[in-house]
């Protein structure tokens, strides 16, 4: 087997409180920046999903009734396990989705500050705590009404590889706190990293004496994924990825309407600059909103919407910005913007849409391609000039289409309105922003704008938990994670109390009292 420097143990599962190991190389990550270089190796188990869904199903009576303290208790402690081996999560990381160290040092920084963030008590709208907390209203004289929050029970993860700790830690928390279990399973591309996790939930859950089984991890393929999301015994599924695999986890449960079902899915990201906008502001953050993370963001900038007035000035300086970006080893000493593409088959996707693009009457502006004489998957920024964007993905070089890689297609149009209209030519709808110094046009484009994430002088790409973060469409369905995950971790429930034992006889009713 192989392991990471920064795990604790070999490749295994989490059940129940015990590490099952898996030997084998069934699954192995690489290092996109170092091919021949295994991260992680082993042979998951599709039978290990039923062990982990009835563990923690047996842990959740205890974990769900224990005090709303001792379950903080255990997410502090893994916030403060977390921050301890910063460092060594940035590495396993970077090394594993072939992101650059300074981002992945960011990302790390992340898994205790989300913990802040879900514990924030502040007496202020941004306290997402406050929406699920108990409450009572007087109803009459003798009867009080009572709202009660409760944990859906065992909720599956299934993590995404483009930020394999940041999301799904960003789940895990919120629905520990609420009294949920949990079953993770991680990016098959990212193994190491789910484990790195369950390891320091593994810790903080044993030392604060949890019962066992609360958090276990189960890793694999789609095989494992599909087991999981059919199966009988879980409560909700929180998801992030492709809208490819979110409508599978749809079809999956067309039976079960009880079953919560939060999806956190692509989108085709517009970024739009009318002619007061700082040039060089738009022009910065377009390039880097399309290109961090070589385009591997839901939230990366896919289309730049710029008006006739500006365009000969800013689409230059955009192509110009790009040109300087440096592409390269995520952990070379000189400053890098980032690193390769997560598998060669990812890379070629790219390549490919560049070419499908410029058949359909795309006009290449800056042609992405491989880096030569260098290993890995690393890929040179594309933007591609287009007339129009359009709502259907039939493979013009307009067509709706998220290309998960370093592409950027460029269009003008005339006015706010068209402007708008473009920006709304998709069937997705995560984020969106808008340049101007003008804010009636700001209000005007906020109000009309179909994303879940609309910002202003701002790119598209990130984020922060203390606000929602979803969208619609084939973005996602309404359920959006941020400060609102602790919204989708548990149900209300509706009570009334009568303290009186005074009747309400309805007319055509008899009740008499000898009976």
């Amino acid at each position: 087997m192989s392991r990471h420097a920064s795990l604790s143990r070999d490749p295994a599962d989490l059940i129940a409180g015990t590490w099952i190991p898996l030997p084998g190389d069934a699954v192995a990550s690489r290092n996109p920046a170092h091919p021949d270089r295994i991260v992680w190796q082993g042979s998951p188990v599709p039978g290990h999903v039923d062990a982990a869904v009835g563990a923690a199903r047996s842990a959740l009576p205890a974990w769900a009734a224990a005090p709303f303290e001792h379950r903080a208790s255990v997410l502090r402690r893994y916030s403060d396990l977390c921050a301890a081996r910063a460092e060594q999560i940035a590495h396993l990381i970077s090394d594993e989705t072939g992101k650059v160290l300074w981002e992945t040092r960011s990302e790390a920084a992340s898994l205790p500050a989300r913990v802040d963030s879900t514990l924030y008590l502040a007496p202020t709208a941004a306290n997402g705590l406050a929406r699920v907390t108990d409450y009572s209203i007087q109803l009459s004289d003798t009867r009080v009404g009572r709202c009660m929050f409760r944990p859906h029970g065992v909720m599956a993860i299934i993590a995404p590889f483009n930020f394999p700790a940041y999301l799904p830690n960003g789940q895990y928390v919120p629905a520990l706190l609420m009294g949920n279990t949990i079953v993770l399973k991680p990016s098959d591309k990212t193994p190491g990293v789910g484990q790195l996790l369950a390891e320091l939930m593994h810790e903080a859950l044993e030392a604060e004496g949890a019962p066992a089984g609360v958090f276990n991890l189960v890793q694999g393929a789609a095989d494992v994924s599909s087991a999981l999301i059919r199966h009988d015994d879980i409560d909700g599924i929180l998801f992030t990825g492709s809208w490819t695999v979110g409508r599978k986890i749809l079809e999956a449960n067309l039976d079960r309407p009880g079953r919560l079902i939060a999806l956190e899915m692509g989108g085709n990201n517009p970024a739009v600059v009318m002619p007061g906008a700082d040039l060089k502001q738009a022009a910065v953050e377009i390039v880097r909103c399309a290109f961090n993370t070589t385009g591997q963001r839901c939230t990366s900038t896919r289309r730049a919407i710029i008006h006739e007035a500006v365009a000969d000035r800013l689409i230059p300086l955009i192509g110009k910005c790009a040109s300087t970006l440096v592409f390269g080893d995520p952990r070379a000493d000189h400053p890098v913007f980032a690193g390769p593409m997560i598998s060669r088959q990812a890379r070629q996707a790219v390549l490919d849409a560049q070419a499908s693009f410029a058949r359909h009457g795309g006009r290449i502006l800056m042609q992405g391609s491989e880096i030569s004489g260098r290993e890995g998957w690393f890929l040179t920024p594309s933007i591609i000039e287009v007339d129009r964007f359009t709502r259907d993905d039939a493979g013009d070089c307009g067509c709706d289409t998220e290309v998960f890689g370093p592409l950027l297609r460029v269009g003008v149009v005339r006015d706010l309105d068209e402007a708008i209209e473009q920006a709304n030519a998709t069937r997705y709808g995560l984020t969106s922003a808008i340049f101007t110094a003008d804010p009636a046009e700001a209000e005007r484009f906020c109000g009309a704008s179909r994303a879940g994430c609309i910002n202003v002088n701002t790119g598209t790409a990130g984020a922060t938990p203390r606000l929602p973060i979803g969208g619609l469409g084939l973005s996602g369905n309404h359920r959006p994670g941020g400060s609102f995950t602790l919204d989708c971790c548990a149900y209300p429930v509706a009570q009334q109390l009568e303290s009186s034992p005074s009747l309400f006889i309805a007319e055509g009713m008899t009740f008499d009292q000898h009976w």
